[in-house]
């Protein structure tokens, strides 16, 4: 083939890899702006669940089980701007205050969880604990709130956990949902923790042994509870070409660059994703080095132009992703690239 021939194929196909649709890409976003583990503090869960010792539920006891689910749970929660925070009931006690949600202060308070005490003495107000609640934290918050509930669901004096629940959520409405982990082994616990679930459409319930049995299952809870997964639209605009083993701007794609500069100015919600990428001739990790350098070249460049550098993201990934085959001069000159994306903030 002519070697004019071949530069102009080679420039046709860049020219029709430069432009394509919209990518989707799933991202998550909180369903609540507050959240509060709630936990069961009174004399039915020190004994043990079920009438026996499920060690691989968490320890001897039912408060040992929901210390295990709060620890759990905390582990794959994601951190999404929420506020969060951690309190017992019967008796009441705070043990984290509401604050920005991270999630090494959350574990931090569940390992002060007391499991080991005395049953004599201490009674079990479920509906007293949920009046505590809507005294403090829930009334001082504003947006939507989500309260775990780690409960068997016994209820032995004071007024009617299902009542003071109904009259919580008539207060509130769906600013406010019951997240129910289910730790009841006798049918009266069972029935409470069912109504109390049964009381919005924002309300999510599961068994608490299922919850430490099954990863699928805490992962399942939490996305009922706290996010949801929303498709995130990736525009890819073009994508530049370097010469071998280089990574400054060939004079050729400066409009290029000018162009995707106009879009990101008037653009003010939009972020810029520039992934840059290389041929396989050289080292693994020399490709990795030289693919961000020409990321970072691009980013450079738009800097320079007057956008702002925190909207901008650089990312290589080497040789790792290639349009053509590496095996010809035209295919690896493809290659060699930089991938302009956008994506709204």
């Amino acid at each position: 083939m002519n070697k004019k021939l071949q530069v102009v194929l080679v420039a046709l196909v860049a020219l029709l890899l430069g432009f394509s649709g919209p990518a989707m890409a799933k991202k998550q976003v909180p369903k609540v702006d507050n959240f509060i583990y709630f936990i069961d503090h009174s004399s039915s869960m020190a004994f043990s669940y079920k009438g026996q010792r499920y060690v691989q539920f968490g320890g001897v006891s039912k408060i040992m089980m929901a210390k295990s689910l709060a620890r759990e749970l905390n582990k794959m929660t994601p951190e999404l701007g929420y506020k969060a925070g951690l309190y017992t009931f019967a008796p009441y006690k705070e043990y984290a205050a509401m604050a920005p949600y991270k999630q090494a202060t959350m574990a931090a308070a569940v390992e002060k969880i007391n499991t080991d005490y005395t049953v004599y003495g201490r009674m079990t107000p479920m509906g007293k604990g949920l009046e505590d609640l809507d005294k403090l934290p829930v009334s001082t918050l504003s947006g939507k709130t989500g309260v775990f509930i780690f409960s068997d669901g016994d209820s032995n004096c004071g007024v009617d956990p299902v009542a003071v629940a109904q009259s919580l959520k008539a207060k509130y409405g769906d600013n406010l949902c019951f997240y129910v982990v289910d730790l009841s082994d006798n049918k009266h616990g069972q029935q409470v923790l069912k109504a109390i679930a049964a009381l919005g459409k924002c309300n999510c319930i599961e068994l608490g042994e299922e919850l430490l049995r099954n990863e699928a299952a805490r992962e399942k809870f939490l996305e009922c509870a706290l996010y949801e997964w929303i498709e995130d639209e990736i525009v890819v605009f073009r994508s530049i070409y370097f010469d071998f083993d280089k990574y400054n701007i060939k004079p050729e794609f400066v409009p290029v660059l000018e162009e995707g500069t106009a879009i990101i100015k008037s653009k003010t919600g939009m972020k810029v994703i520039l992934e840059g990428h290389t041929d396989s001739i050289g080292s693994e990790q020399y490709n990795m080095k030289l693919g961000q350098r020409r990321a970072d070249s691009v980013k450079a460049f738009f800097v320079k132009k007057g956008i702002d550098a925190s909207r901008i993201e650089t990312i290589s990934f080497g040789e790792s992703d290639p349009v053509a085959t590496n095996k010809t001069a035209q295919g690896r000159a493809l290659n060699r690239r930089c991938v302009i994306k956008f994506k709204s903030m």
